[in-house]
C-alpha cells in the first residue's frame, strides 16, 4: 500500500484531533452534569429539612455552620452557573461533531477518488 499524500495526512490528523477534542468535551460535560446533579440534590435536601435545622457547608476537609438562606442562594447560583456551562459544552460538542462529519465526508471522497485514480 502506498503512502498517503501530505494533504490526506493532514486531513487525517485534523480528524483525529477533532475526535480527541470531542472526547474531552464529553468528559467535561459529564463531570459538570454530575456536579449539577449533586447541587440540585443538595438544594432539594435543604428545602426538605426543617427551617430550624442547623446546616453546614464543606470547606476543604471541614464542615462549617452556615446561614440557611445564604447557603441556598449560593447553591442556586452554582446550579445556574453549572447549567450554563453544560449548555455551552453541549453546543461545542455539536460543532465538533459536525466538523467530524464534514472531515469524514472529505476523507471518504478523497480516498474514493484516490482509489479510482489508482
Amino acid at each position: 500500500m502506498e503512502e498517503l499524500p501530505p494533504q490526506l495526512k493532514h486531513m487525517v490528523a485534523q480528524y483525529q484531533q477533532a475526535q480527541q477534542h470531542a472526547q474531552a468535551l464529553a468528559a467535561q460535560r459529564q463531570q459538570l452534569e454530575l456536579l449539577l446533579l449533586e447541587t440540585k440534590k443538595a438544594v432539594e435536601e435543604l428545602e426538605k429539612s426543617p427551617q430550624d435545622a442547623a446546616v453546614y457547608k464543606g470547606v476543604g476537609p471541614l464542615l462549617i455552620r452556615a446561614n440557611r438562606e445564604e447557603l441556598k442562594k449560593e447553591l442556586e447560583e452554582q446550579r445556574e452557573t453549572l447549567e450554563l456551562r453544560v449548555k455551552t459544552l453541549e453546543r461545542q460538542e455539536e460543532r465538533v461533531t459536525e466538523r467530524l462529519r464534514e472531515l469524514q465526508q472529505k476523507l471518504e471522497e478523497a480516498l474514493k477518488t484516490r482509489r479510482t485514480e489508482a
